[in-house]
């Protein structure tokens, strides 16, 4: 004797199969309901077309010329710290902070980076297959950007604690030009910024 099973299928249709065993045909019954499928006897519903011209280089989409504030400049003797507690490659915020801090020191100010915890690997010399060799477009931004920002006159130091310790590295890994300074100095160097009044970017990546 055919037996009757109602059943809601995965698109949520759903639908009662009667069942002959004896000689296994089944007939298939839609019940209407709510369901995200067409019901077989509907008409389909065709998506709209996407008419809109593709994008092209030259187009944009935002007012890149207005700027709503003025272009701060320091006052003789002004002083910024941009500190990195943040990993290479882990982020774009390195990269950010760093042309931040070129960007200081262009408007006068009296510009110092500090590397301390993870940061220290923005300073390291690296490249493949040699030291100095780019690997991938970007592969020696960080390296690249803070020489340049060394070469305007910023000054670099790293914590040779994190160097040694965190990161089996030491000094003469680091890039020509970054000062490295004992774990102590760390604290010392924010707090001297801090009595000067200095602008201060802090980097951390979690």
């Amino acid at each position: 004797m055919p037996k009757i099973y109602t059943i809601n299928a995965i698109n949520m249709v759903k639908l009662t199969a009667i069942i002959d065993p004896i000689n296994f045909t089944a007939n298939v019954k839609w019940q209407g309901g709510y369901h995200t499928a067409p019901h077989p006897t509907e008409e389909r519903i065709s998506m709209p077309k996407v008419t809109a011209p593709a994008h092209k280089d030259g187009d944009y989409f935002v007012d890149y010329e207005e700027k709503v504030f003025e272009d701060v400049k320091a006052d003789e003797g002004e002083k910024a710290l941009v500190t990195f507690h943040t990993v290479a490659f882990e982020g774009s915020i390195g990269l950010v902070n760093i042309l931040n801090a070129i960007r200081l020191n262009r408007k006068g100010y009296e510009t110092s980076i500090l590397l301390y915890g993870p940061g220290v690997t923005l300073g390291i010399q690296r490249g493949f297959p040699t030291l100095g060799d780019a690997a991938f477009p970007g592969h020696l931004n960080f390296g690249d950007n803070l020489k340049k920002f060394m070469g305007e006159g910023g000054k670099v130091y790293a914590c040779r604690f994190a160097l040694q310790a965190l990161y089996g590295h030491g000094e003469p890994a680091l890039l020509p030009g970054i000062t490295p300074i004992a774990p102590q100095d760390v604290l010392d160097c924010i707090l001297l910024h801090k009595k000067a009044n200095a602008v201060i970017l802090d980097t951390w990546t979690v």
